[in-house]
């Protein structure tokens, strides 16, 4: 018998397989109860019965979660993406068509074990941020029915807040994939342009289309995105991406934040005191907060809806909008129908703007590793939108439309609740590549929060050990002596693109020691158990330069593993025992910084 409440974050589902708690088919005859209870609120536009499930869990026979990363997980399709032989509408009963085959992702999807429940309601082509514009109806807020679930992937990520699937796909191109996050208290990773591939997908504007992933914690949608970050040599758009280690521990980053004129709120009082607690976390983790000029950022994402980018949405459906244009929503065909009209030109000269406003972003860069960012500065009731529904969607855009036109990943995070009881969010990005790393800070700060998941307020599970994306692209090393910042050795480091990833100390089992050697003056750390914590420093080496690297590193120094006094064990420098006759035992220093500064 399944417990009522019985968790679908994947590691407790997995762990229940394992463990024979209950098999794939029992979950999802107890789902289809939970879907009975949750019928309301026009969050599906297709729901899969009992009988179209069945291949899925009988193609799971004989297998276990020890060969597919996901099996028998529960998950849900925004519909604008092909699930084979169910129809997809994008919103629009009279565009739909039925695919033979499924989106390249949910084809992974599956064969990881991942069974579909059903697609999900959207705003009609993808086009909203409200999750109010569907002729299927108004997709409630998991909180409370009276305000907006956020769009366009409203369905999606209404279906994990209710606990009645583990994870779900949406698309992101102008913020679908992260404002109803926020407004739904879960995660949303808006993952690298092109990292996953779009194609089996309806566009928006293609040039900027993500498929995006929403789930209850960030080590769900970093197992997810795993699985279906391929590349896919028949999508145009697709890109085999290397991944960019900024650091996964949040001690030590910079983490830009809008000065605080440059904040919008929008009449939501909570909003401005919701932000600063959750940066306040950050910094409480290690982080350094710097303040950023953002208005580079807002001047890409207005472009986004005053510039030619529309057009993009118009030649999606060019053909079908000249012969149906009766059959959209008032607002969505007035969207869309504006974007005939800008002119090549038009385009040529935005793509310039674009470009000059990029690279000012991408300076900034070089003086942070992330940005913090309030995902919405406040919620509206459906009520709200209906009366002025262009003004309140694009207000909702201020933190998200210039995500994807400067080439950026990002996910938003759950960051507590306002006084009348909905949630709040907040989202990290930085450049492309990145993403594994934002999950990883992202789950730091999701935890910090002390508030669950979803509507259910689903516990986090225990941390997980996540391969990071990036890991076999790096070397964290420990450096306790002249390669620390600011000595004489260090720009052995940086000159190989080193970063530094954390301040810290060894576990109090080491000696340090000057060498009788030099120019400059070197240490060596010995281990020894009950002796002295020291203070070092964590950097990020690239792998391909590792071996430039040692050469520089003379004898008796030499790379082994280091522990820290977090209790992780790190590379980092020892030196042999042999080595030590004339040395001077300086660990009542604590530090090789302490003892350089005592010599003076």
């Amino acid at each position: 018998m399944i417990a009522v409440d019985q968790s679908l974050n994947i590691a407790s589902l997995l762990d229940a397989y394992r463990q024979r708690r209950f098999t794939p088919p029992a979950l999802f005859e107890a789902l289809q109860r939970r879907l009975a209870l949750n019928a309301d609120g026009n969050l599906w536009i297709t729901q899969l019965t009992p009988g179209q499930i069945q291949p899925y869990l009988d193609a799971l026979a004989g297998r276990s979660p020890e060969d597919l990363p996901l099996y028998g997980i529960p998950f849900a399709i925004k519909d604008n993406i092909d699930l084979a032989g169910v129809a997809t509408t994008a919103g629009c009963p009279a565009y739909a068509y039925t695919p033979p085959r499924s989106a390249f992702v949910v084809e992974r999807l599956i064969e990881a074990g991942a069974i579909p429940l059903g697609k999900t309601n959207l705003d009609q082509f993808a086009t909203g941020l409200v999750g109010t514009r569907s002729p299927y109806g108004v997709c409630e807020n998991s909180f409370d029915r009276r305000y907006i679930a956020g769009g366009s992937s409203s369905g999606s990520a209404v279906a994990v807040a209710r606990g009645l699937v583990s994870f779900a796909l949406g698309t992101d191109t102008a913020g679908s994939g992260r404002v109803p996050a926020a407004f739904n208290n879960i995660v949303g990773l808006k993952p690298t342009r092109g990292l996953l591939s779009t194609r089996g997908v309806v566009p928006a504007c293609r040039s900027l289309d993500c498929v995006s992933l929403f789930s209850l914690c960030s080590d769900d949608a970093g197992r997810v995105l795993r699985v279906v970050a391929q590349f896919d040599r028949d999508d145009p758009y697709a890109r085999a991406l290397p991944s960019e280690d900024r650091g996964t521990d949040p001690y030590g980053l910079r983490v830009g934040v809008p000065c605080d004129d440059q904040l919008a709120f929008f009449s939501n009082d909570d909003g401005a005191p919701l932000f600063a607690q959750a940066s306040q976390r950050l910094a409480a983790l290690g982080a350094e907060l710097v303040s950023v000029d953002f208005e580079p950022f807002l001047a890409a994402a207005r472009l986004l809806y005053e510039g030619p980018w529309v057009s993009e949405r118009y030649a999606a459906i060019e053909t079908f909008l000249q012969q149906h244009a009766h059959e959209l929503l008032p607002v969505t065909r007035e969207i869309i129908t504006a974007g005939g009209r800008p002119t090549a030109a038009d385009a040529f000269k935005a793509q310039y703007q674009l470009m000059a406003y990029k690279r000012r972003c991408d300076l900034l860069w070089q003086d942070i590793d992330m940005m913090l960012t309030p995902t919405a500065g406040s919620i509206y009731s459906i009520e709200a939108v209906n009366r002025d529904p262009v003004r309140l969607n694009s207000e909702l855009g201020y933190y998200t439309n210039f995500m994807n036109l400067l080439d950026y990943s990002a996910v938003a995070i759950p960051a507590g609740f306002q006084r009348d009881g909905l949630p709040f969010g907040v989202t990290l990005f930085a450049p492309a590549g990145a993403d594994d790393d934002l999950l990883a800070v992202g789950d730091r700060l999701h935890r910090s929060a002390g508030i669950g998941a979803g509507a259910v307020a689903d516990a986090l599970p225990p941390p997980a050990a996540r391969p990071g994306m990036s890991a076999s692209k790096t070397l964290h090393l420990a450096v306790c002596g002249a390669h620390l910042s600011g000595l004489p050795l260090n720009g052995q480091l940086t000159e190989r693109g080193a970063r530094l990833l954390r301040r810290t100390r060894t576990s109090a089992d080491y000696r340090l020691y000057a060498l009788p050697v030099g120019p400059p003056l070197r240490p060596a750390l010995v281990r020894t158990p009950h002796s002295a914590s020291i203070e070092v420093e964590v950097w990020s080496l690239p792998s391909a330069a590792v071996a430039d690297f040692l050469q520089q590193v003379p004898p008796p120094l030499g790379l082994g593993k280091v522990r820290l006094e977090d209790g992780d064990w790190v590379t980092g420098f020892i030196c042999e025992p042999c080595a030590l006759d004339g040395a001077v035992d300086v660990s009542a220093f604590g530090g090789w910084r302490a003892y350089l500064q005592s010599r003076r």
